[in-house]
């Protein structure tokens, strides 16, 4: 049993491992959770769908990822942190919820119902074909962005719906609400609503593909057409959701015993803070620059990977309804894998073999899993012969393979003990610590770590022309970063163990910009 800080029992062995919750503490922790849920399967469908639309897109490929990323993606996340930050000095952080998130969900309808049917009177076809003569060969990422600029558009929008709904505007408001002791117990729980919206998304969407064109249905010009209409419409019904279920949550929050929010709202309301100052205070941090370290190098190596893997996979499946629905599948069991590892190890790692064990596990599943993919990668030609005689397939095929188990290993780490470790380090700081640092590092320092592999990606591009002549450098580049990954995560363990010990001796000054409460330091102990 798990015992209270007086040796009395609270949980039964069991219940400590799958559900560690009071009773007292349901009416908060249903209501997070379902929000999860909701934002999550938004972000399961938008991902797979963003990587279809432009991966094969007309004169597209996965080699238009790169350059999405650091010429639109990277000033739309500061464009939206920027718009966050303006939004939280003037409105309740209720009212920054709705705005943000209708935000999104009026683009969504607006790209689907007027921008994507129009899509060929939009796109400079003309343009792009003449830079398309007088460009390099590795530009083409490039021109394909700029080509179908409307699908570039959704790209974008759908990769910050994680950024800034998921990260900073949920886990932004749990870290608020949630005190130390309750996140040991509970962020293992919202990795779980997290991983099985990942499984109902990826079916809902393969049961929504539209594998020939339906003439009953009265939209879409052909069968993708059709799906991508199903799709998003199903995005906006549970987005909406999502706002409807954030209002009953506030409501709840509204009793003292659950969240104080006048205090709250009294000390996040003491300093106004400039996205200038935000990002001053990040950097005057050695902690918070430890967090920022492991987000960008999170973000660059799974980057760095999956470029190539996208590749590969156009390459087998270059219809939009078969590239979509593997990606779905692949989906659907990221988040089986992720949900038993949320349920039966995540939560009780943290417990039991602390928060550096725990946070050192993705980068080390990440060295592994790549080694294995870049191995497969190099030598497939030399194995063909024995791959066809044994399997009766094709080393494409194989190595699509290999690329998809990477991915859902390292997906399924990160939704867990990536996810519950970092937003757990961000727990022990002040509440403006909390707002204003995390909205530095998940609104931008993500977004760097993908516009830095894409910077990579890019100038290999353009050096060797194309992604397979460019393969053998990512790689290096790839074993760097997790190298660089694996030390800053044991320094901000150092920190993070002495700020929740008894007697820390790790006592940041002002400049750290985090202050130690007596009763984190008590739930704590």
């Amino acid at each position: 049993m798990e015992n209270s800080a007086s040796g009395n029992p609270v949980f039964s062995k069991w219940r400590a491992i799958l559900w560690p919750v009071h009773r007292d503490e349901l009416r908060k922790l249903i209501p997070l959770l379902l929000i999860f849920f909701c934002i999550t399967f938004d972000y399961n469908v938008l991902r797979t769908m963003k990587d279809t639309l432009v991966v094969t897109a007309k004169s597209s490929g996965a080699e238009v990822i790169p350059f999405i990323k650091v010429w639109v993606l990277l000033p739309g996340a500061l464009l939206m942190t920027f718009f966050f930050t303006r939004l939280s000095n003037r409105l309740t952080q209720e009212k920054v919820f709705y705005v943000m998130v209708s935000t999104f969900l009026v683009f969504f309808f607006l790209f689907t119902f007027f921008l994507y049917p129009n899509r060929e009177l939009l796109h400079p076809h003309d343009t792009a074909n003449h830079l398309q003569k007088i460009l390099p060969l590795g530009c083409g990422g490039f021109i394909s962005m700029f080509r179908n600029w409307t699908l570039t558009t959704f790209y974008v929008m759908s990769e910050l719906w994680s950024n800034i709904v998921l990260s900073m505007l949920f886990w932004g408001y749990a870290n608020q609400i949630t005190r130390l002791g309750e996140a040991k117990r509970l962020y293992g729980i919202f990795g779980i609503g997290a991983n099985l919206s990942g499984v109902f998304a990826g079916q809902a969407s393969v049961f929504l593909c539209q594998k020939v064109y339906n003439p009953h249905l009265p939209f879409g010009e052909d069968a993708w057409g059709q799906t991508l209409v199903l799709l998003v419409s199903l995005v906006i019904i549970v987005g909406i959701i999502a706002m409807l279920l954030f209002r009953w949550l506030n409501k709840v929050l509204a009793l003292p015993r659950y969240y104080n929010k006048e205090s709250a709202e009294q000390e996040a309301t003491k300093e106004r803070l400039s996205i200038r100052e935000t990002f001053g205070y990040l950097l005057r941090s050695k902690y918070m620059l430890c967090i920022a370290v492991i987000t960008v190098t999170y973000n660059l190596v799974i980057n760095l990977v999956e470029v190539i893997w996208k590749h590969q996979l156009r390459e087998l499946y270059p219809d939009p309804i078969q590239f979509n629905m593997y990606m779905n599948q692949v989906s659907t069991i990221t988040g089986i894998v992720a949900t038993f590892t949320a349920i039966f190890i995540s939560g009780n790692l943290i417990r039991k073999c602390g928060w550096t064990f725990t946070a050192m596990l993705t980068p080390m599943i990440l060295l592994l899993t790549s080694v294995g993919f870049f191995s497969f990668f190099f030598f497939r030609d030399s194995l063909s012969t024995i791959v066809n005689m044994t399997l009766g397939t094709t080393p494409l095929a194989i190595v699509v393979f290999f690329g998809s188990a990477q991915n859902i290993l390292c997906r399924g780490a990160k939704y867990t003990v990536f996810d519950s470790t970092k937003e757990m380090a961000f727990v022990p700081l002040d509440l403006k610590s909390k707002l204003k640092g995390k909205a530095a590092i998940d609104g931008v320092c993500s977004r760097l770590g993908k516009s830095g592999g894409s910077l990579i990606h890019q100038s290999l591009l353009v050096t060797c022309s194309t992604i397979m002549a460019s393969a053998p450098y990512v790689a290096g580049f790839l074993f760097a970063v997790i190298a660089i990954w694996m030390y800053a995560t044991r320094y901000l363990g150092k920190q993070f163990n002495e700020l929740t010990s008894p007697s820390p001796k790790f006592v940041p000054s002002h400049s750290e910009i985090v202050s130690i409460k007596p009763r984190l330091i008590e739930e704590a102990v």
